[in-house]
């Protein structure tokens, strides 16, 4: 039986998407070869996780989310100008997440005083 995005083991289900997505792949392949379930999850799951640090190296950008001037604003590092202000963190956030969709990139979400409230994968 093959998995889908919707169908897949439920040890799949706190991998970030792209990995589970990749896990699925291998998966499936492994499974057309001859590898029991049992066997080949695991495998699927350490194959996809490789495959994700090896994604991210120095390819992924960082955006911020931060506060200034009455605004929340999202900015690429390293741009002198701002992506997009907003009046909401959340959709500051909101749009960081519609980027990391597309992207690959991580997104740093700042408390009001500066400090950093948590970083972002979705490999």
């Amino acid at each position: 039986m093959s998995w889908t995005k919707n169908d897949y083991p439920s040890s799949f289900k706190n991998l970030p998407s792209k990995t589970k997505n990749k896990a699925i792949d291998i998966g499936n392949s492994l499974l057309d070869e001859g590898y029991e379930e049992d066997r080949a999850i695991p495998i699927a799951i350490s194959q996809a996780e490789k495959w994700a640090d090896n994604q991210s190296g120095s390819t992924k950008e960082e955006y911020v989310v931060f506060y200034k001037e009455d605004k929340w604003v999202l900015k690429k590092q390293g741009n002198k100008r701002p992506t997009n202000t907003f009046t909401t963190k959340e959709a500051a956030m909101d749009k960081g997440r519609e980027f990391m969709k597309n992207r690959n990139i991580t997104l740093i979400v700042e408390k009001q005083d500066g400090s950093i409230q948590q970083r972002i994968n979705d490999n």
